[in-house]
């Protein structure tokens, strides 16, 4: 079956689901609705909630699940619809939502209404949005009773915002069966926008690794009136400030390499050259330094990096403490292992007498994309899309594919919603929000997708 049959067959079942009540862009649009309403935020999370939610959907829809808490309320679920013999399918998504000050926002926070033609509500993008086209293209394939060439699941779990420990790194040491026999995942990450008239879908294959660190010092306390030539807190200042002065020098990876030329295409004369070659650019006097200024997402791809988020001293502005901390959200490149990284730091920052210790470090990984699944995001978001390009790219964030890639799973971040050039998007701001109208194409567009996947 080609793409654009696919496509029709596609818009002719949402007609004939819908023909007393809704078609399934409408159906997506209330779920989206009521999941952003659920309060999952993270912490504490209460995935619960959300499982509580989807079951009732798999129930009335007569689909067979599973539930699984890792803790007290941290509820995942999960649904297959089974197939043949092909490596399976997980569609992947997180149901917890990062905190958000309220104050600060012009609606509720867990509004979910709809407001000059965009749902507004934490989780609308990150990622509720995406997880509710999940579900709509898994009901669509269950409505229609077309023979899978593979099983396909979708998967909602818990904490990926704190790390995915209560959710898929649970998942895989408790319930591996679900894991089995596994070969392609979807999973956030990815995304489309559009500049002029072009659209350009990025398709995540890797991303930086957290390695998450506290700088721990220990000092002879003593009175606030009496400083001594070394303590606890001039320790870890000593060792921050060594690392503010001392940026971890550029290095481009392959996916980093293909992503910044494929970017070239669609910029100014000026961008263009750097991009085109940015293993050359980078080595051009000032260009890094107008890099980091101007595009601080593109920077971060080029090199490790870490920011200083949280910091501790005294309890009592009179009293100089025994110990005093630090920690750093680091980011790596995934060509090298986090203890490399690791002792490199420490090395840098040995002389001031400051420990490190991890707190947190996940494993590097890259998905190629030589598969039928990134194949067919290709060819079908092109059909839909005349002159749109895909784009494989690499995230400065992570998402719980690196879970999966560690078991040898194909994972893609992607995303077909498609965000126009300085559209408001709010996420893990104020705000957040995704278009309808985009919304609505979307549910299309991530169904054909996947249906030009699972059906021969």
């Amino acid at each position: 079956m080609t793409t654009r049959q696919g496509l029709v067959a596609f818009l002719l079942f949402g007609i004939s689901i819908g023909a007393a009540s809704q078609t399934l862009d409408d159906e997506a649009v209330s779920w989206l609705q009521q999941y952003i309403q659920i309060d999952t935020i993270n912490p504490p999370g209460n995935e619960t909630r959300a499982v509580d939610f989807l079951a009732a959907i798999f129930e009335a829809e007569g689909i067979e699940y599973e539930t699984a808490e890792s803790a007290p309320g941290r509820g995942n679920i999960w649904a297959r619809l089974e197939g043949g013999d092909e490596p399976g399918l997980i569609l992947l998504q997180h149901s917890d939502v990062v905190p958000a000050n309220e104050e600060f926002w012009t609606i509720p926070v867990l509004s979910g209404a709809i407001r000059d033609g965009f749902i507004l509500g934490r989780g609308a993008r990150d990622m509720k949005g995406l997880g509710t086209l999940q579900l709509a293209t898994f009901l669509a394939l269950h409505r229609s009773g077309v023979a899978l060439n593979r099983d396909i699941i979708l998967l909602a779990s818990a904490d990926e915002e704190a790390g995915g420990f209560y959710g898929v790194g649970w998942l895989i040491e408790n319930r591996p069966e679900i894991f089995e026999d596994i070969g392609i995942l979807l999973n956030e990450g990815g995304g489309a926008s559009r500049v002029g008239q072009q659209t350009v879908f990025s398709v995540e294959v890797t991303q930086k690794v957290p390695v998450w660190l506290k700088l721990y010092a220990i000092d002879t306390p003593g009175h606030g009136s009496s400083p001594r030539t070394t303590s606890s807190v001039t320790r870890i200042v000593q060792s921050l400030d060594i690392i503010l002065r001392n940026p971890f020098k550029p290095r481009i990876i392959r996916p980093v390499a293909e992503y910044f030329s494929q970017l070239a295409v669609s910029m100014d004369e000026e961008w263009a050259r750097y991009y085109a070659d940015i293993s050359a650019a980078i080595e051009l006097p000032g260009f890094v330094e107008k890099l980091h200024e101007t595009r601080p997402s593109h920077n971060s791809l080029i090199r490790d990096t870490c920011s200083i988020t949280r910091m501790r001293g005294s309890s009592k502005i009179n009293v100089v403490p025994p110990t005093a901390w630090a920690e750093l959200d680091c980011r790596i490149l995934p060509d090298k292992p986090p203890e490399q990284f690791i002792n490199e730091l420490s090395e840098l920052i040995r002389h001031t007498g400051v420990e490190i210790q991890t707190i947190m470090a996940f494993t590097p990984a890259i998905s190629n994309t030589n598969t039928r699944l990134f194949n067919a995001i290709n060819s079908v978001t092109q059909e839909l899309h005349p002159g749109s390009r895909v784009l494989p790219s690499v995230s400065t964030g992570f998402t719980d594919s690196h879970f999966t890639r560690d078991l040898g799973i194909i994972s893609y971040g992607f995303n077909p919603l498609i965000t126009n050039n300085g559209e408001h998007t709010g996420v893990h701001g104020n705000d957040e929000q995704v278009g309808e109208s985009a919304f609505r194409r979307a549910v299309g567009d991530y169904y054909a997708v996947v249906r030009n996947v699972v059906i021969d």
